[in-house]
């Protein structure tokens, strides 16, 4: 495998092939063979994506993960077998740019307390706009419903240079997540029982708590093509989005505060619920949120245990109520918000 690099780029990839083929010239072409380790990490996959990596690409390294355990598994798996100082978990329906690591690396490298990065996400079908994925970086509400610079709910922003600063955020998308290994594993990795979805949040969330920073660097501009595995809309991907987000609230918010904003989310997942039978005729999400609520109530005695050595703090939540504030007020861009201070504690 020759010396050690300093940061290994893994994608994980599931009957990736069409993806392999479309974006990994990309990836070898703007990624510092002296600086970075290429790894590709089959998901048991059925068709013959590693084949044509060992064919096409047989400088890149293989790791054949033994089962499919989603997203979060899939990559705690993999990961066991990398040693690098920084991971970069790169999905495998991304364009990468030049300078794209070199661009994050140096921002995380002028402060060590720095555990995690992501670059600005556009669109890889209507590359000047924002990608739903992760924009230009995460933020929770008071009531845990993920927002971005650039994105609120399904409005997604015109990238005209708004939000070009280095900044602070919440949560990096795992679609291109920058990560202090060390810290990635004290952390505790992925929790495997999310599968797929806000996984990496519920990492950022304990990574914060843990009193560190993570950071968002639009010099860095990736392009995602985004619902690789699971299309938009889904309903699948809509139950595991709202229990995923109920499990990570529960997991991560201090005693006091979970006694009351799970009921509240409850009621306010419910209301989605109807909106959505109501404006979309969609009864298929309408019961993917009633059945995400029963398995993330099933899974509270399990959650329980999982809360014992965590660090549990809502102080980095925002204030923002996005559901008021995009559904009753119409603010539909981040920059319509209300002041920084209520964004980002």
């Amino acid at each position: 495998m020759g010396a050690r690099k300093k940061i290994a780029v893994v994608i994980l990839s599931w009957n990736g092939r069409k993806f392999l083929e479309q974006f990994m010239p990309s990836v070898v072409k703007y990624t510092s063979a002296e600086l970075c380790e290429i790894i590709v990490a089959d998901n048991c996959s059925t068709d013959d994506s590693v084949e044509f990596m060992k064919v096409n690409y047989p400088g890149v390294r293989i790791i054949v993960n033994e089962k499919n355990d989603g997203f979060a598994g899939g990559y705690n798996d993999a990961l066991r077998e990398v040693d690098a100082e920084y991971y970069v978990l790169l999905n495998q329906d991304i364009e990468v740019t030049e300078n794209w690591v070199e661009n994050v690396m140096a921002e995380m490298e002028k402060d060590t307390n720095i555990a995690a990065a992501q670059p600005k996400l556009r669109s890889y079908f209507q590359k000047d706009h924002f990608e739903y994925a992760g924009a230009c970086g995460g933020y929770l509400d008071k009531y845990s419903y993920a927002f971005c610079r650039g994105r609120m709910f399904d409005v997604v922003e015109k990238d005209e240079g708004q939000y070009d600063t280095v900044r602070e955020i919440f949560w990096a998308t795992g679609a291109c997540l920058f990560i202090q290994s060390e810290i990635f594993w004290k952390a505790g990795a992925f929790d495997a029982d999310f599968f797929a979805h806000q996984e990496e949040i519920d990492l950022c969330w304990r990574i914060k708590n843990m009193g560190y920073r993570i950071i968002c660097v639009p010099q860095s501009v990736v392009y995602h093509v985004g619902g690789g595995s699971l299309s938009k809309g889904n309903p699948h991907k809509t139950y595991l989005n709202f229990r995923n987000n109920m499990r990570m609230m529960f997991k991560n918010l201090p005693t006091s505060t979970l006694l009351v904003r799970i009921p509240l989310r409850i009621a306010m997942d419910s209301l989605a619920a109807n909106y959505s039978v109501y404006k979309n005729r969609n009864l298929k999400d309408c019961f993917a949120i009633i059945g995400a609520h029963y398995a993330f109530i099933g899974s509270i005695p399990r959650l329980i245990k999982k809360r014992k050595g965590i660090p549990h703090s809502g102080a980095h939540l925002s204030n923002v109520n996005t559901i008021w504030q995009y559904f009753i007020l119409r603010r539909r861009r981040f920059s319509d918000l209300p002041s920084e201070k209520t964004i980002q504690r």
